[in-house]
């Protein structure tokens, strides 16, 4: 019963007018069958009568042939309309959907512009991009901090191993040269000897400290 009462969709009467579309072309096929047929025996009468000389009947005939023909030929005209028909109903039934799609895109893009806010989403854009130039400023003076603290280090430890090794050479020259020196049981240098000793030995100093960089 709830069948009866239901209300019928656009697709619903398309497919119903289709059917009664179809039964009218079949309708008018068996129409053009029967005046086919018609025709052949109207056909051979008008020959009949000719060979018998009836010139009045075939006049008559002829007639009848012509108007019949006319009818076929109309038969043509109205299957061809119908066909014409058809394909309009299924043309229109296309772009209706395609309305119906385009109604429901609409109504959706409506809802979700309601729930946007342009200004509010603008603003939240623009706090992040506030928020991330922040971060990368503090992640870039943490990485400058942080290389200044190990370069100086780096800077600090190279300087002493370069004072080390200045010492370790200068040690290595004055040992040389205290081995050449005169000992105590052959006699004290003179003061002059002293003090030339000395000169060789800052000299060598000097020069020793220019060679490694260290001024």
């Amino acid at each position: 019963m709830a069948s009866l009462f239901k209300k019928k969709t656009v697709d619903d009467i398309i497919k119903e007018q289709n059917r009664e579309l179809r039964g009218t072309q079949r309708a008018i096929s068996r129409d053009r069958a029967a005046l086919e047929k018609q025709e052949k025996q109207l056909e051979l009468e008008i020959k009949k009568m000719a060979k018998t000389g009836n010139k009045e009947a075939c006049k008559v005939l002829a007639k009848q042939l012509v108007q019949l023909r006319k009818q076929k030929n109309r038969t043509y005209a109205v299957s061809s309309k119908v066909t014409s028909m058809s394909t309009q109903t299924k043309v229109m039934n296309s772009q209706m959907k395609m309305a119906g799609a385009m109604s429901a895109t609409a109504k959706t893009m409506q809802a979700v512009n309601k729930k946007m806010d342009p200004q509010k989403t603008l603003q939240t854009m623009q706090n992040f991009q506030k928020e991330n130039m922040k971060m990368e400023m503090t992640e870039e003076m943490i990485n400058d901090t942080l290389d200044d603290i190990f370069d100086a280090s780096d800077e600090e430890e190279e300087s002493q191993d370069i004072v080390n090794q200045v010492l370790d050479e200068i040690g290595i020259e004055i040992s040389g040269k205290m081995a050449k020196a005169p000992s105590a049981a052959r006699g004290l240098p003179s003061a002059s000897a002293s003090t030339t000793t000395t000169t060789i030995s800052d000299e060598e100093i000097e020069r020793q400290l220019k060679a490694l960089g260290v001024d």
